[in-house]
């Protein structure tokens, strides 16, 4: 009989964290002392462009501004019947769950939540692939944040061994044509991707292990995703390839720097909608050295045109 093919996440935690890559081969998560040049290339690891974390003062002030607005697009969305999803993607560690809590910190909550879906039963692995995303699509005048969404399929089943290429490639296909019709049916959609160097990645991930109050955050899959920062980067590459559109495009943000990056998500999609009161000098502008386009940032990083 031939023996069951091993996925990814059925590795060893132990031995895919020993893995960090060849650049870092005697990381251990488990050891409580990160490694001192883990530590000092974190920050500016991938080409985050500043030398320095926005400090906690002009963030706060910054993030009550763009809190304020994110009421007032709130009020506009339920009087108008108006609909929006915006959907946060990314790697392991990007901040994906902190861009989420701040937008929806201070809105009504009967009228904004995030949805986080665990992995599929086996009643939902039968379905059409998008079918139990579709339930949590938003009804009028509510707003709606996925944390991870049917992009799972491009991401993490991909990488790990959990769907077939085939699979992965007719995902590539119909996800377009999936949100034109959402496009279509008047939904205000956005996609969010989250960046973070290789380095602030191993941060990361050694500070959750470590941390008790963030302990709960470090999965098997994440254990096995430290050993393949190259593999998600050439499904990054993939996804970015086939899935950025003219109607549906992503903003990718460079998340090195988190309060940065969840200044930036909340400017993305406030720049982007019309509503009563509209500040724009409290808003203020999308910084390019930390958000570009899909295809600019694939362009930029592997040298294509970014089209499929």
């Amino acid at each position: 009989m031939a023996k069951a093919k091993t996925t990814a996440a059925e590795r060893p935690a132990k031995a895919a964290s020993g893995e960090a890559s060849g650049l870092y081969p005697s990381f251990d998560i488990d050891n409580p002392e990160l490694p001192k040049e883990i530590k000092a290339r974190a920050l500016k690891s991938g080409g985050y462009p500043y030398d320095a974390k926005l400090k906690r003062t002009p963030y706060e002030e910054q993030l009550h501004r763009l809190q304020l607005e994110l009421i007032k697009l709130q009020d506009h969305v339920e009087a108008e019947s108006e609909r929006i999803v915006v959907i946060f993607e990314g790697r392991d560690t990007s901040g994906k769950g902190g861009c989420i809590s701040r937008i929806l910190a201070r809105l009504n909550p009967r009228h904004s939540r995030s949805v986080a879906l665990s992995k599929p039963t086996e009643a939902e692995r039968g379905q059409w692939y998008f079918q139990r995303y579709v339930a949590h699509l938003p009804t009028k005048g509510d707003i709606v944040l996925f944390d991870r969404s049917w992009y799972n399929r491009a991401g993490v089943e991909r990488v790990m061994g959990f769907c077939s290429e085939d699979e992965t490639a007719r995902f590539l296909r119909d996800a377009p044509e999936f949100e034109a019709l959402l496009i279509r049916d008047n939904i205000r959609f956005f996609k969010i991707y989250l960046t973070v160097g290789r380095e602030m990645q191993l941060k990361r991930f050694h500070e959750r292990r470590h941390d008790p109050f963030k302990k709960w955050k470090v999965t098997d899959i994440d254990l096995a995703a430290i050993s393949r920062y190259d593999d998600y980067s050439r499904a990054e590459a993939d996804m970015l390839r086939f899935t950025h559109t003219a109607a549906s495009p992503w903003a990718v943000i460079n998340a090195n720097d988190q309060r940065r990056a969840r200044l930036e998500a909340m400017r993305v999609l406030l720049s982007a909608l019309d509503y009563a009161g509209k500040d724009a000098d409290a808003i203020g502008a999308i910084d390019p050295k930390l958000t570009e386009g899909g295809a600019d940032y694939l362009a930029r990083t592997t040298g294509t045109d970014g089209k499929a």
